[in-house]
């Protein structure tokens, strides 16, 4: 059972993820893409760095024969950091924020259809039936992208790219045999990645004017201190004690927040499709995430 402050915290982890999508969405009006990924990135891994080095986690990774744990940051980081983060604001720019969430947190489907197509595992009726429900959620917001004169059905395509990265990144999580502490494997694989960010948007993006808005300076803080920062230090703490079943719900409210909060936060209006295009993947989600009658299942990493 959780405790009282557990769940305020793990509420409070929910709504800064949630929120995090039309943050995003409103740092991109004055910001391209890459170098908005690549700053955030760069001040989020120093903000946890030093903090966690304060805690006394050992931070830096061992040089062996090989590579050693050097290795293992970038082998994880492809998928886990560059991968994900890349496309996944790649697809902010194209669509509307929650309807970006909402494809992006299709995640844990293609982490299940993964693991069954290249490791062996099970396909039961629940994963067939998150199958449906995520095929469902992408087929109306494809066509409904299709159907707008404004559309860019290019956004989808990204995000389910970067879902896939996510979800190849989770099972590599789950079968590498790790040596450098999460907190520091998380940290490394963040500042590899902003650098590898950093030369993509020299060579693919125009230098920003850095003349910025009072309220994008703001929305450059949230993703740094908040999604980067206060958010990961905060799933670090209750990752190794939430239930499977606790994990799985707040993973399924992300897009909800995301979605809501777009209205206010970017004016975004979701339209009908987006709604059940919602309530597909919340489907989804707890049929591959929820715990069954006799085994519990594992949170995503």
């Amino acid at each position: 059972m959780l405790t009282r402050k557990q769940l305020w915290v793990l509420v409070a982890l929910t709504l800064m993820w949630g929120v995090n999508w039309p943050m995003m969405k409103l740092s991109l009006r004055e910001l391209s893409p890459l170098y908005f990924r690549a700053l955030t990135m760069t001040g989020g891994a120093l903000w946890l760095f030093f903090f966690f080095r304060a805690r006394g986690v050992r931070m830096w990774p061992r040089w062996s024969t090989g590579g050693g744990e050097w290795r293992s940051v970038v082998w994880l980081g492809l998928p886990n950091i560059l991968g994900w983060h890349t496309l996944s604001i790649l697809g902010v720019r194209e669509l509307a924020s929650g309807r970006a969430a909402v494809l992006g947190f299709t995640m844990p489907i293609w982490t299940v259809l993964l693991g069954a197509a290249f490791f062996g595992q099970a396909l039961t009726r629940r994963v067939l039936l998150a199958v449906v429900a995520v095929s469902a959620a992408i087929a109306l917001l494809l066509a409904d992208e299709l159907a707008s004169l404004s559309g860019r059905p290019m956004g989808i395509v990204w995000m389910e790219l970067a879902a896939i990265c996510w979800a190849l990144g989770t099972l590599m999580m789950r079968r590498a045999q790790l040596t450098l502490p999460v907190e520091a494997l998380t940290v490394w694989m963040m500042g590899t990645s902003a650098a590898a960010l950093w030369v993509m948007a020299a060579l693919l993006e125009p230098w920003p004017s850095w003349q910025f808005s009072p309220v994008m300076w703001a929305a450059l803080a949230f993703g740094v201190f908040i999604n980067y920062g206060v958010a990961q230090i905060i799933w670090f703490g209750l990752a190794r004690h939430l239930p499977a079943s606790t994990s799985a719900m707040s993973i399924m409210a992300i897009p909800v927040i995301g979605t809501l909060s777009a209205t206010f936060i970017t004016s975004e209006v979701p339209g009908w499709q987006d709604a059940l295009a919602v309530v597909c993947v919340v489907v989804a989600i707890a049929a591959v995430l929820a715990p069954g009658r006799t085994t519990q299942a594992r949170a995503p990493v």
